[in-house]
Parts: C-alpha cells; sequence; structure tokens
C-alpha cells in the first residue's frame, strides 16, 4: 500500500465530491431546465469534467504514478467547467466544486 498523503487524501475527497455534483447537476438540474443548460458544448463539459475528475481519482487510490498527468488535465477541465457553469447560472454548487478540485488537482499535478 502506498502512502498516500494529507493532501492526496483531500483531492481524491475533492475530486470524488465534484464528479458526484457534475453528474448530479447535469442529470437532475439541467436536464430539467433545459435551454442553455442542455446545449452539447455545455452538457458533455459537465460529463467530461465528472469523467476526468473520478478518473483522478482512481489514479490516486490506485497509486499511479500517472497521477500527476491526469490532475493536470482534471486541474484544467474543472476551471473550464466551472466558468461555463458560472456563465449559464444558477448552478453554484457546480462551481464551488469544480473550483475546489482544479486547485485541489493542480498542486497534485506540481
Amino acid at each position: 500500500m502506498h502512502h498516500m498523503s494529507t493532501e492526496m487524501k483531500a483531492c481524491i475527497e475533492n475530486c470524488l465530491a465534484c464528479y458526484s455534483e457534475c453528474l448530479s447537476m447535469a442529470m437532475g438540474h439541467c436536464l430539467e431546465l433545459g435551454g442553455e443548460h442542455t446545449k452539447p458544448p455545455h452538457f458533455k463539459l459537465m460529463m467530461v469534467c465528472a469523467e476526468i475528475c473520478r478518473t483522478s481519482a482512481h489514479f490516486m487510490l490506485i497509486g499511479s504514478e500517472h497521477h500527476k498527468h491526469v490532475c493536470r488535465e482534471c486541474a484544467e477541465i474543472c476551471a473550464q467547467c466551472a466558468d461555463d457553469c458560472e456563465r449559464i447560472g444558477d448552478m453554484q454548487s457546480c462551481v464551488d466544486a469544480c473550483r475546489r478540485c482544479a486547485e485541489s488537482c493542480r498542486k497534485m499535478a506540481a
């Protein structure tokens, strides 16, 4: 079993929280509201964000040395998703989860 730092444990928690928030928000809130919330570029971005967050957590949990590359990409996608959710509006919990995850993943990628 690899040693896991407090920072990595926090990043895993933030990634899993963002995964859950993006997926739940997309499948519930966005699909119910329609309009801008379900336009393909936004909806796809939310799905991509959820999946990269899940994948980043997975890589850290299994102790892969490749987690730094995945976390770097995760930080970029989460930042983009946060900006897009903020642009559309009424998605603050998703914006917050994405920004927390992006910040944690930037630290893991360093």
